[in-house]
């Protein structure tokens, strides 16, 4: 269905009049000479230049790319308030399979794209895009962050995100359990690639039982490599059904949370790195009704957009550490606030992060 300018009504539906909308800005993008099609999407600058990754997915639809880039940057207005930053929350997607499609004409288009916009949106690296990507968008942009240490960046921020998410799963087991440590626990994490590897680290340095399934096969085997006492399952069907599990690490692409993984999950925590983990608003509390702990992603994800955002002001990893070990305090908050207002923690969350982001309009 469309309207009468030909655009598809259900996006318009979404960007204007739904809960998941109230998007500022949405940009489409295109550059015939080089292939690129993209959105920009700026959900929110009431803290700041709106600060977010793009992601690079061969999408089924021009559709199904722009939701994503509504759902993803409103993802960031929320990640970026409840890490205490001094931006609102925009992404980026470029559609079309990397492997593909990829070229240094096509990113320094993007820059151009992103360039245009003057600094309300401030882009990274997500899924599909890394370091050397960033510093090609870079030549084009200076509102580009994630670059490389030898051109002016912090380098690869997945090691701060997989710190952050380790942080929340520790406050998780604290809630829990009443001990901060992943000790003896069993913790099965879906996706071990550039944030889950780095989380396994975390996690057999504690002491924990870790269980992985990833896609690629490689990044399966570099784990167990690594570490032989690991194991590995099929598949995240098998890995949520695994018996014994106490925590659960969606790490890969978002809706990992929804009504068939929901009833079937072992596990008594969700504490993960990938976006959008609640496929639909509802999830969060079939969660609660179980008894599943849920650590909201957009909060314990955060380490990486505490290190893009530091670079902007000339990176010092030990105070970008500092600000991530952080997200052990804030879990905790939000587990207390959802406690005492009878509501799940991913509710709780939003409501601390909006009332950020409404004190930010008001001033």
């Amino acid at each position: 269905m469309t309207d009468v300018t030909g655009a598809n009504a259900d996006v318009l539906h979404t960007l204007f009049r739904s809960e998941q909308g109230g998007h500022e800005q949405v940009v489409l993008c295109q550059d015939r000479a080089s292939g690129l099609k993209a959105v920009i999407a700026i959900h929110s600058t009431a803290l700041g230049p709106a600060l977010g990754g793009t992601r690079f997915y061969p999408y089924a639809s021009e559709q199904e790319a722009v939701a994503d880039a509504l759902n993803l940057a409103r993802g960031m207005s929320y990640k970026n308030a409840m890490a205490g930053l001094d931006h609102g929350g925009g992404k980026a997607v470029i559609i079309g399979d990397p492997e593909q499609i990829k070229s240094e004409e096509l990113l320094l288009a993007y820059g151009r794209f992103v360039d245009s916009l003057g600094g309300r949106y401030v882009t990274a690296c997500d899924v599909g895009t890394y370091v050397v990507d960033m510093d090609v968008v870079a030549r084009e942009s200076r509102w580009v962050t994630g670059r490389s240490p030898e051109n002016g960046g912090a380098g690869d921020s997945s090691v701060l995100t997989a710190y952050g998410v380790f942080q929340g799963m520790r406050a998780s087991a604290r809630h829990l359990w009443g001990e901060p440590a992943l000790r003896g626990r069993k913790v099965g994490v879906a996706g071990v690639g550039k944030v889950g590897h780095h989380l396994v680290e975390h996690l057999v340095s504690d002491g924990a039982e870790v269980v992985i399934t990833d896609v690629r096969e490689e990044s399966v085997r570099r784990i167990l490599d690594r570490h032989p006492e690991v194991t590995a399952v099929a598949d995240t069907a098998a890995l949520i059904r695994t018996e014994g599990l106490d925590v659960y690490a969606p790490c890969a692409l978002g809706g990992a949370l929804n009504d068939a993984t929901v009833p079937v999950m072992t596990a008594k925590a969700v504490c993960g790195a990938a976006n959008n983990q609640l496929a639909h608003p509802g999830v969060e509390k079939d969660l609660a009704d179980r008894g599943i702990l849920y650590a909201p992603d957009y909060v314990v994800n955060a380490g990486g957009v505490i290190q893009v955002a530091d670079e902007l002001h000339g990176f010092d990893f030990d105070r970008c550490k500092a600000k991530a070990s952080k997200i052990f305090d804030t879990t905790l908050a939000i587990f207390a606030r959802a406690k005492d207002d009878g509501i799940p923690p991913a509710a709780a969350a939003d409501r601390i992060a909006e009332q950020r982001m409404a004190e930010a309009r008001g001033r």
